[in-house]
């Protein structure tokens, strides 16, 4: 599973284990090119990813929408504003996920597309962990819209409603072209792409949106 994933996955879980008390299921978290190379070494009935690699031949199902946003703390500048240019980010301090990510490959492009020039204060490899920064003041992220799922109404953090954001993602559920999936893997599939049409999205108002 990517590690934006496991924001969402391990309660989709929790159901399927309820619903099949006798099913044992295997959840491992990695980024998008520790997921790569499980791939390419068949370690794994299936995958969920945010980009599906070119050269592996995979099945792969859309599973759900997985936007990214700028999240910043409730005290920022811009928190409130509209339409905020995103050249505004410029000089920004940043906390960027590590090597390898897929987080951090879409924010790069995008702001190599619109030469926006951020700080990189710290390169962090988990999210939470980007998120204490974050409320900590240390600079703003951007982060999938589903990290946000468990901030209080009340929270430290809210999303900035900057131009060119969100950046429209989504996961696939793939595993490998040819293989024959076990009568469990295949269950936990149908489940997954039968709940995903359940998920929401946090709201923003449960940020400290102001």
């Amino acid at each position: 599973v990517i590690t934006t994933a496991k924001y969402l996955i391990p309660r989709l879980l929790g159901s399927f284990c309820q619903r099949y008390p006798d099913i044992d299921v295997s959840l491992q978290v990695a980024n998008h090119e520790e997921i790569q190379l499980r791939m390419k070494q068949n370690e794994d009935d299936l995958y969920i990813v945010s980009e599906p690699p070119e050269d592996v031949d995979l099945e792969i199902k859309p599973l759900l929408d997985n936007p990214l946003v700028v999240v910043a703390s409730k005290n920022h500048p811009l928190v409130g504003k509209q339409k905020v240019p995103i050249t505004y980010l410029n000089g920004e301090s940043f906390i960027m996920r590590e090597s390898g990510s897929g987080t951090r490959a879409a924010v790069k492009k995008l702001f190599a597309k619109y030469k926006i020039d951020v700080k990189v204060k710290l390169e962090l490899g988990s999210n939470e962990a980007i998120k204490q920064a974050i409320a900590g003041g240390l600079g703003i992220s951007v982060l999938s819209q589903h990290c946000l799922i468990s901030e209080a109404v009340n929270g430290e953090l809210t999303i900035l409603d900057v131009e060119h954001f969100p950046i429209k993602r989504r996961w696939y559920v793939t595993y490998l072209s040819g293989k024959q999936l076990s009568v469990v893997a295949q269950t936990f599939l149908d489940y997954l792409l039968a709940e995903s049409k359940n998920v929401s999205f946090p709201s923003f108002s449960l940020l400290a949106k102001v």
